[in-house]
């Protein structure tokens, strides 16, 4: 008879390829050389949204050099970078240091168990062969770093729509855009005004293969803002300054002036409101109807603010191969979408560019001691833990600055728990809030799909270190202060073994 093999034991898991795992596995592994990391990936290739996105300029709508690593310089000289740019970014960063040698491809975790007696994490892991053959394996670990993003990579939300089945052209949604889709001389609606459909509309306008004419059918306005996509500022750093340190001069001017134009919005939004009013009106023709269409009803940054790279997409209405409808949609009809004004908008494809439906922790199924976590009962330990779930880091990044500023600061604030942690012999930490802590959401944002998901989220509290700012720069004040606060548990196997035999002997050493 064969024996089942054993489980493979790491000291830290991480679980995804995207821009937040392979930079915590750059920290960990760059401070840790002989910790034994693994990456899991449950995709074929790394890059996460990078990779999966393929909609036509799918791009970031951040600047690439607060977006980027800290560690390692964006070279590129646009500022505003499409997809396949960063994706190089991440390809080169996966290289350089040497993540090819822990990177586990089609790796899909479906369930982590906790055990306080092993302290370790058992992950049920599903895997697929070449042949699509799936097997299932079991991995051990003594910490997970969660870096499976905030949205469901299988699934896009779109809401129900009447006779959406009458419809006889193409309905895609952005999430799952068909490979090479040929949209030649089509009527496109777009339906949604966030930052996909400002990116699509412009970008389906380009080149020989263009739309005929794209619409953007949306319930409410957006505020959309205009940025270069090469920062000239940037270039002459660079020159001046050499390639690394132009690099961070550009990361902390971006910085700086991302969060005086946020404080500005927020702290005075009637003038914030006026002001994205009159950039709004000079990108768009005389007699424009700019307070029906680019006014929203919600002050600014109560949602994301959306970018425009040049102004292509006010150009694309300028030239009048794009235009904008607000409206309600009363029915799908075989030609197109008739509106609850009466209006018809003719389409042969309609994109359904209505958003996404969040999701933390990769859709794990999580059980400590052999009960599952609802992580909505949890309150954020400054950023990264969750109380109540040991060992266990949770990576989501900002809402109001670039993402990866935040897992900078998460993969720093790690490395220190860990070497404290292997000073000390300690082999388990879990944050505990004091009662009463987590009164409000963890995410500030009234976006449809932050509103759909927000009683599945953890908590927050109303003081450090339980509060969670999305801000870097005010964020970064509490990073700065210790990791280690009375609010961290630790504890080792030794000591909870002579706590069992003290309590055995009843109370006696």
């Amino acid at each position: 008879m064969s024996s089942t093999p054993q489980p493979e034991y790491f000291d830290v898991v991480v679980i995804g390829g995207g821009i937040s795992g392979i930079g915590a596995a750059v920290y960990i592994t760059q401070e840790f050389p002989k910790k034994k990391v693994a990456l899991l990936e449950g995709r074929d290739s790394v890059g996460g949204t990078w990779d999966l996105f393929r909609y036509p300029g799918i791009r970031s709508d951040s600047d690439l050099h607060t977006f980027a690593y800290e560690f390692k310089a964006w070279k590129n000289e646009k500022a505003i970078a499409d997809a396949p740019l960063i994706l190089d970014y991440l390809k080169e960063t996966v290289e350089d240091y040497g993540l090819d040698e822990i990177i586990r491809y089609r790796h899909h975790v479906t369930s982590a168990a906790w055990s306080s007696d092993d302290a370790e994490w058992v992950l049920t892991v599903d895997v697929t062969d070449d042949n699509g053959t799936v097997r299932q394996d079991v991995i051990k670990t003594g910490w997970v770093f969660g870096a499976t993003g905030y949205y469901r990579y299988d699934e896009g939300f779109t809401p129900a729509f009447a006779s959406r089945d009458e419809f006889q052209g193409d309905i895609i949604h952005p999430q799952h855009w068909p490979e090479d889709y040929d949209y030649t001389g089509k009527k496109v609606v777009v339906i949604g005004s966030g930052a996909t459909a400002i990116t699509l509309i412009p970008s389906m306008l380009k080149g020989e293969g263009a739309a005929s004419h794209v619409t953007m059918l949306q319930r409410t306005p957006t505020y959309i803002l205009t940025l270069p996509r090469v920062d000239t500022l940037s270039l002459k750093l660079t020159k001046l300054l050499g390639e690394r340190r132009g690099y961070l001069a550009t990361r902390w001017k971006n910085t700086l002036t991302d969060w005086g134009l946020m404080k500005a919005l927020t702290t005075f939004p009637k003038a914030g409101r006026k002001f994205i009013r009159w950039v709004n009106q000079q990108e768009l023709p005389d007699g424009f109807d700019v307070d029906k269409h680019f006014n929203p009803p919600y002050e600014p940054w109560d949602q994301r603010l959306c970018l425009a790279p040049d102004g292509d997409f006010f150009a694309s209405i300028r030239d009048g191969d794009a235009d904008v409808v607000t409206d309600r949609i009363r029915r799908f009809t075989k030609t197109g979408i008739e509106l609850e004004s009466g209006e018809h908008l003719d389409a042969d494809i309609i994109v359904t560019a209505t958003g996404l439906n969040m999701r933390l922790l990769g859709g794990v199924d999580v059980s400590v001691d052999g009960h599952r976590v609802d992580v909505s009962k949890s309150v954020v330990y400054r950023g990264m833990l969750l109380s109540g779930i040991p060992n266990w880091v949770l990576a989501v990044g900002y809402t109001k600055s670039s993402w990866t500023l935040k897992i900078g600061l998460l993969g720093k604030s790690f490395v220190e728990l860990l070497r404290y942690m292997d000073t000390h012999g300690y082999d388990t930490a879990v944050p505990e809030a004091p009662e009463g802590t987590g009164t409000r959401p963890s995410i500030d944002l009234d976006s449809g799909y932050m509103l759909r998901a927000r009683n599945t989220l953890p908590r927050q509290g109303d003081e450090a270190p339980w509060q969670i700012k999305q801000v870097f720069l005010e964020d970064r004040k509490m990073f700065r202060g210790p990791v280690i606060t009375d609010a961290l548990h630790f504890s080792s196997r030794l000591e909870r073994e002579l706590d069992t035999s003290v309590a055995a002997d009843g109370g006696q050493r």
